[in-house]
């Protein structure tokens, strides 16, 4: 399996290439205030607004750094039935790895804060951990991204 390998802060993580749609450099975002933490604002994709997650903020309190390496990783949740897209921002996006789903283990601690960070691999350069963006859409987040469609006004 194909994995697409970001960095948070000095620690490695992979997500499912199967899960991404695109990887495009990083674009100017449309703030969204007052959204919950997390949230980098709307990407303009094809003429589409795109809600988008910036990784670092989510876990780390602090924005993703504006490097050559950020990327906007274009993916669709699992959950959402695969039918909306979602952005993340994710630091030095630029390698793949190749793994077996097996390979993953699980970390035996209990992050509650940030289950979306699961299971743990070893290659050559230490530990890397693999990211699950369903369980990234807490109810909060979902409910702040992908609001239900309202009726028009009559």
């Amino acid at each position: 399996m194909l994995f697409i390998l970001f960095q948070l802060g000095a620690d490695r993580y992979a997500l499912a290439a199967s899960q991404v749609a695109e990887v495009l450099p990083l674009v100017t975002l449309k703030a969204i205030p007052r959204a919950p933490r997390g949230v980098a604002g709307l990407a303009d994709y094809r003429g589409a607004a795109v809600p988008v997650l910036d990784l670092s903020a989510l876990a780390l309190g602090a924005p993703a750094a504006a490097r050559v390496s950020t990327r906007l990783l274009l993916v669709r949740s699992a959950a959402d039935g695969g039918g909306r897209l979602l952005g993340l921002v994710a630091e030095r996006a630029t390698e793949t790895l190749r793994r077996a789903p097996e390979d993953f283990q699980p970390t035996k601690v209990d992050n509650a804060g940030t289950r979306w960070l699961g299971p743990v691999a070893r290659d050559a350069r230490g530990l890397v951990q693999r990211v699950d963006v369903d369980a990234m859409l807490t109810p909060e987040l979902r409910a702040a991204l992908f609001p239900p469609e309202q009726e028009a006004p009559r």
